[in-house]
């Protein structure tokens, strides 16, 4: 039996190396059945961040799709998502290099399906969230052209002959365009649309279009949808029923629309079927026939799985360890979907439906650690400001070989999650048991905005970001100092992209944490209202107000303009080629703060874009902040990490 050492918190020594991290685990998504086959995406840092179409056959047995040289990611929105389409056995995807669609056929080479009349133009035409309509031998997808320079790029649908690669433009005129759907006959599409200022989870459309016999769309009819109702994934039931998901009511529920123009909620909860479309090809629920959809749920920001009876409305919850549910498909008599748990890692679950027995097919790490060095999250609820409450997940150190003295407190560090309209999950992620298996307890907090908890506690952010958010990881962290679970002298803040902005917020604003890391964060929010990609160019008029006419409000809530009440250790991660925050937000800071002689250190990767995706860089970034809080609290890390430059310390 292994002796347990007292250690200071910090300085524990850790099996969960970066090294491990970055070589032994991959990114899991995009999950599809055709036929008695499941595919699904792996996104392997080891690989330099390239994304590989996986299918598991029915003789059980496991192969890459993808080959090597080809990269299954399409740009649009910048985000991405829906980069495949699998239709018996043929897969067409978009290529990150050229951002081109391939079709590749079972045990052959990808061939070029989209052409442009000259080469220049190839990386201009980006496509996403392809269906097949196997009556028109067609794909159906978004395209994203940025051939005119001049001005932000266009949305259409658009339909492209796999046969000769000629493309129709189906639908144009709007802002935005997602999730287009073909009822089981072909003869009818669903799609998503919405305009400027919106963001799809404020308020989007569900329109329908008949197919004339030259294959253009007539007809075109709004179903669902208004500014203030946001609708998610719009299916078409076997028997060629139409369902979506919309939060009219407060909540994302399922809802059917009858043929009277009619529509009803299948199963009204205070429960949410539906989730942030920050990219595309999410889906929280599927039918596994007619009259049964299998659906992922979310509870207090727990996802739970369950079955709804179409015919009753009656939900049947099933007994699962997981805690967070996506990408859900289903056929008879089974479901696929990604899943984890809080003792589990992301996992590719095939669930069988009459036994309810579920089987791992991919993991999204292979290590094999000690249970013992892993920390379980903790739901917690706590006060913040206006009398409200806030959630997010604990862990506390964890370490079967450690322990602190009695009367030493842990450092804390407080995560705020992307988007910022967005969630964390309770999943094991090794990202956090990094820390906690080093005697750093971590606080993911799920700060007013995020999703998983209502519209209501979704729009909390509305016109107050940089106020709410920051509170609430404020009070997450004063709440566990007080508690006695945190060292309130040793409290810091890391997040990245719309999270870099809280936390610079919160230690330009607040005087709570002690150091901090921005990983690709928003230093500027006025330059980025002026300068980023289409998607997301006027979320900010409904997270802060119109731009130019409050700009005082896009000064008085940028870091950069405030460098001299920052007084605590910070350190920039910054991808050179991200086109979502430009590298000058965090340079700008950088340059202030060395100014200052506040203590800073800045850590730039090229190549990399909005997001860490190469094995060196992600394990870069690890070691360099915990190198860089090792500096700051002065406790001795267990094991040598490569050292980072740290001006003015």
């Amino acid at each position: 039996m292994t002796q347990t050492k007292v250690a200071p918190y910090g300085s524990w020594k850790s099996p969960i190396t970066s090294d491990l991290i970055v070589t032994q685990s991959i990114g899991l998504g995009q999950v599809k059945i055709d036929g008695n086959d499941i595919y699904w995406i792996e996104m392997r840092p080891s690989e330099g961040g390239r994304q590989v179409i996986v299918r598991h056959s029915s003789d059980g047995s496991t192969t890459d799709v993808t080959r090597p040289g080809f990269n299954a990611r399409t740009r649009v929105h910048e985000y991405g998502g829906g980069d495949y389409a699998v239709h018996e056995g043929v897969v067409y995807f978009s290529n990150f290099t050229d951002q081109q669609l391939y079709r590749q056929a079972p045990n052959s080479t990808p061939q070029l399906l989209t052409r442009t009349s000259s080469e220049a133009e190839v990386a201009d035409l980006r496509y996403a969230d392809a269906i097949f309509d196997s009556r028109r031998s067609q794909l159906i997808c978004v395209r994203e052209d940025h051939r005119q320079k001049n001005r932000e790029a266009v949305n259409e649908l658009v339909a492209i002959s796999v046969d000769s690669g000629e493309v129709k433009v189906l639908v144009s005129g709007n802002d935005f365009y997602s999730s287009p759907r073909l009822n089981p006959e072909g003869s009818r599409l669903a799609w998503l649309t919405w305009k400027h200022p919106n963001m799809p989870w404020d308020g989007c459309e569900l329109w329908v279009g008949e197919f004339a016999a030259d294959g253009s769309l007539t007809d075109q009819q709004r179903v669902a949808g208004a500014i203030d109702e946001s609708i998610f994934q719009p299916e078409w039931s076997p028997d060629g029923a139409l369902y979506f998901v919309s939060d009219r009511s407060g909540w994302w529920n399922i809802y059917h629309a009858a043929g009277d123009g009619s529509t009803e909620c299948v199963c009204e909860m205070e429960a949410e079927f539906g989730a942030a479309q920050w990219i595309f090809g999410l889906s929280t629920y599927a039918f596994e026939t007619a009259d049964r959809i299998v659906c992922a749920f979310a509870e207090r920001g727990i996802w739970l799985l369950g079955v709804i009876e179409t015919q009753t409305g009656r939900l049947e919850r099933f007994d699962t360890p997981y805690t967070d549910i996506s990408y859900v498909c289903a056929a008879p008599g089974r479901s696929v979907f990604r899943a984890g748990s809080a003792t589990e890692p992301f996992s590719i679950i095939d669930f069988d439906m009459p036994t309810r027995r579920a089987r791992v097919l991919q993991r999204q790490s292979k290590i094999k650690i000690e249970p013992g060095y892993y920390s379980q999250a903790r739901p917690i609820e706590f006060p913040t400001e206006n009398g409200l409450k806030a959630h997010g997940f604990f862990y506390p150190p964890q370490n079967r070989d450690f322990a602190a003295s009695e009367d030493e407190r842990p450092p804390l560090l407080v995560k705020s999650h992307g988007g910022p309209t967005s969630a964390t999950v309770a999943v094991l992620m090794l990202g956090i048991q990094y820390w906690t298996s080093r005697g750093i307890a971590v606080l993911d907090v799920n700060y007013g905005g995020s999703t998983g908890y209502g519209r209501a506690y979704r729009e909390r952010l509305n016109g107050s970001w940089g106020i709410v958010d920051v509170d609430d990881c404020v009070n997450g962290a004063r709440f566990l100092a007080d508690a006695g679970n945190a060292d309130a002298n040793r409290l810091m803040i890391d997040g990245g992209s719309a999270g870099g902005y809280t936390t610079l917020c919160a230690l330009t604003f607040r005087d709570q944490f002690k150091a901090g890391a921005s990983h690709f964060g928003v230093s500027d929010a006025e330059a980025l209202a002026k300068e980023t990609h289409k998607f997301e160019s006027r979320y900010l008029e409904g997270l802060i107000g119109p731009y130019p006419a409050r700009r005082d409000l896009y000064i008085e809530r940028s870091p950069i303009y405030f460098a001299d009440r920052l007084s605590v250790p910070v350190i920039f991660f910054q991808g050179l080629e991200d086109k979502v925050v430009p590298p000058s937000q965090a340079e700008m800071m950088v340059a202030a703060l060395r100014r200052k002689a506040v203590p800073v250190a800045y850590v730039a990767f090229a190549g990399e874009q909005h997001g860490f995706r190469r094995a060196e860089n992600i394990k870069r970034s690890l070691d360099g902040e915990l190198y860089f809080y090792g500096r700051v609290f002065g406790f001795e890390l267990a094991d040598p990490v490569e050292s980072v430059v740290i001006e003015n310390l």
